[in-house]
């Protein structure tokens, strides 16, 4: 793969907290947002003119959905937007293994196969850890690695996890967290906080 401004790890919660109706939402929240004119201009705005993207599906298990991708411009965030809307639904709702899931995120930036100028995990959940390897150490290795670990809190279920992932979750240059109230408002969230990653942590309307 040619050179990147940045490889982005997307790493979604599909845990049992998360049900058909909610995952629909969000998987289509996603996909709306790279069709999105800001998100494919912001994708090429970099010095190198493009971004990695990859989706990793976590619960108990974890699950890569979507493979790296290069992302350039409108025409390939399309196909993006594609291969998110036709990801099936795996690993089965589990627990919600948060520690876990970041490891798998990290491990999937640590293969990316090309150079990126910045390497970044955004990950994306309704819950507190509650399975598995706690996050907070997990954190610090992607850290020490030099991976930005950014987090979006959906609140519908738990209204004080976006504490949660301040204190477990972010860290790295430039890290942040951010809330949407409920899976309705899932497509605008995401869709700013693409921007502001892709932008190099600039906030973004």
């Amino acid at each position: 793969m040619q050179p990147v401004d940045l490889a982005l790890c997307l790493a979604v919660d599909v845990s049992a907290s998360v049900d058909f109706d909610e995952f629909g939402l969000m998987a289509g929240g996603l996909a709306a947002a790279f069709r999105t004119p800001d998100i494919a201009a912001a994708c090429a705005a970099g010095p190198r003119g493009a971004v990695a993207v990859s989706l990793l599906f976590w619960s108990s298990a974890q699950e890569v959905a979507v493979p790296w991708t290069r992302i350039a411009g409108a025409g390939e965030a399309e196909a993006l937007a594609a291969a998110i809307d036709n990801a099936p639904r795996l690993p089965g709702p589990g627990a919600t293994a948060l520690g876990p899931g970041m490891a798998a995120g990290l491990a999937l930036l640590a293969r990316f196969g090309g150079e990126a100028g910045r390497l970044v995990l955004d990950v994306s959940g309704d819950g507190a850890h509650n399975r598995g390897r706690p996050p907070g150490p997990v954190r610090d290795v992607g850290v020490g690695a030099g991976v930005t670990i950014n987090a979006l809190a959906v609140l519908n279920e738990e209204p004080d996890l976006l504490a949660h992932y301040e204190a477990e979750v972010i860290g790295g240059p430039g890290a942040f967290a951010m809330s949407c109230a409920n899976y309705a408002d899932f497509a605008d969230a995401i869709r700013r906080k693409l921007r502001r990653e892709m932008l190099g942590g600039v906030l973004v309307a």
